[in-house]
């Protein structure tokens, strides 16, 4: 079934992007993330431009956040004061973030930067979840009781100024640390097409020392308005959006993530944690032969 995309400029075989949007939904369900960090290499690798790819990728994490959001709320489980104070700098972020990606779109370089970025991001986290994820299995194995983290602020969070109270979250910290932090994840959502939930909820907890129980809904619910202000802009600036592409995303990963929801409830959570170490890292690497590997043909014309 043969679909044209109008903005990718490129003609794709339509079940094809509804199954990559399932398989991005049963992973997010697996795993808790949103999975625009899958979504997006998973677009390249089929041949759909970076930037188009990046674009609409955040179109469809917005629609996958929202269900999200409010099984969360229902459970009192965000934090609205934490999530607003990142929503700012994450909106902050992303005006930043616009005017990068029209540098780098004039100076050419913008496919390279958005490869290499999740070269780079992707292949640290990987490796740190790896780790994590396998020492954790060993102490498993030999009968150990898995040392949980004390949950406290960095010494950097704790030395700035200005303390509010975070009642939901059990916080006296300076609202600049997430503002700063809101302010990273909307550059890298505008710049990737992420969520940016696998990087938020590590930071959440170990450098925010947020508690457990509210960080994924508020993690949720930054990435939610977030991504819907990254679609807003890319849409106004960069004109890089493809909804038909978003639409077909979405259409996959609403249902695969209530299978992959199903399929997380019979594993355990450190083999989870190391599948999805491995995926990440299996992405990183083909990404990173894509930037050094040269073609046959350097330049061809096809036809359209």
């Amino acid at each position: 079934m043969d679909v044209y995309l109008p903005i990718a400029n490129l003609s794709v075989n339509g079940l094809v992007i509804v199954a990559l949007g399932a398989l991005t939904g049963i992973l997010s369900g697996m795993f808790g993330v949103g999975g625009g960090f899958l979504t997006t290499p998973l677009l390249i690798f089929y041949g759909v431009p970076p930037t188009v790819a990046a674009a609409s990728a955040a179109s469809q994490v917005t629609g996958a956040s929202v269900s999200g959001v409010f099984a969360h709320t229902r459970r009192n489980n965000v934090d609205f004061q934490m999530g607003s104070v990142m929503v700012a700098g994450g909106i902050i972020g992303t005006a930043f973030g616009a005017s990068l990606f029209r540098l780098l779109q004039e100076l050419g370089q913008i496919d390279t930067v958005i490869n290499l970025l999740y070269v780079l991001l992707l292949g640290s986290i990987g490796i740190i979840m790896a780790r994590e994820s396998v020492q954790a299995l060993m102490a498993e194995r030999a009968g150990n009781p898995v040392p949980a983290r004390k949950r406290r602020h960095h010494p950097l969070v704790a030395n700035l100024p200005m303390r509010w109270r975070f009642y939901r979250s059990g916080l006296y910290i300076s609202p600049l640390a997430p503002l700063l932090l809101g302010v990273a994840v909307g550059i890298l959502t505008m710049l990737m097409g992420i969520g940016g939930g696998f990087v938020l909820v590590p930071v959440m907890l170990y450098i925010l020392g947020m508690s457990a129980n509210v960080v994924v809904g508020t993690s949720l619910f930054q990435i939610l308005f977030v991504t819907m202000a990254t679609t807003l802009m890319h849409a106004m600036t960069t004109k890089a959006v493809d909804i038909v592409l978003a639409a077909l995303l979405l259409l996959g990963s609403v249902t695969g993530a209530q299978v992959g929801a199903k399929m997380a409830q019979k594993v355990s959570p450190f083999r989870l944690r190391l599948a999805l170490a491995i995926l990440v890292l299996l992405i990183a690497a083909r990404m990173a032969v894509g930037l050094g590997y040269q073609p046959n043909e350097i330049y061809s014309v096809a036809p359209l």
